[in-house]
């Protein structure tokens, strides 16, 4: 497994990346090794009790929503089983106030080149900025925020590209005409 840092921010398509390995046989073959990587990441942070949400739920809401709290069928599902059971036990001492302002939140950091950036995604960047040791955020498979990468470098946040050949791909594809 690649190293990573103490405490993350986790993107929802990290533990949905995951649940592919469920159909492995309907995981396109350009995405076999970004499952398994998001596999060791989930697995990762699970053992070491690395991640880091807000008190106001945004980010679990968002992991409730697509997926299941039941733990199953796959990893991404165990995830967030892990989450609900710890998010006010073990976690706890890893949660951060964020504070919605219109639809965004104040904890959102200024950039010039972060005004277009996903307003679904400010929640991620906003609980990182929040956090005293701003943890890096880790992205699997949304290709938009590699065009950002350069900006959230600049305010002073990490941004770990947990499949970064398969994204700038996709990035790549979407500037071509």
């Amino acid at each position: 497994m690649k190293q990573f840092p103490e405490k993350y921010v986790i993107d929802t398509n990290v533990p949905k990346t995951a649940n592919l390995s469920v159909n492995p046989s309907q995981v396109p073959l350009e995405l076999e090794e970004c499952v398994l990587d998001c596999i060791d990441v989930i697995e990762h942070v699970i053992n070491k009790n690395a991640l880091v949400l807000d008190t106001e739920n945004e980010i679990f809401d968002e992991y409730r929503d697509q997926l299941s709290m039941s733990g199953q069928p796959g990893p991404g599902d165990k995830f967030m089983k892990w989450v609900h059971d710890n998010r006010f036990g073990l976690l706890e001492s890893n949660q951060v106030e964020i504070t919605k302002k219109g639809n965004s939140y104040n904890e959102f950091p200024t950039h010039k080149n972060l005004k277009s950036f996903d307003k679904s995604d400010h929640k991620f960047l906003a609980v990182s900025n929040a956090h005293p040791e701003k943890p890096p955020i880790l992205e699997a498979t949304d290709s938009k925020w590699w065009g950002f990468k350069d900006a959230i470098e600049e305010i002073g946040l990490k941004i770990i590209f947990v499949c970064p050949e398969y994204i700038r791909k996709k990035y790549q594809e979407k500037l071509k005409p």
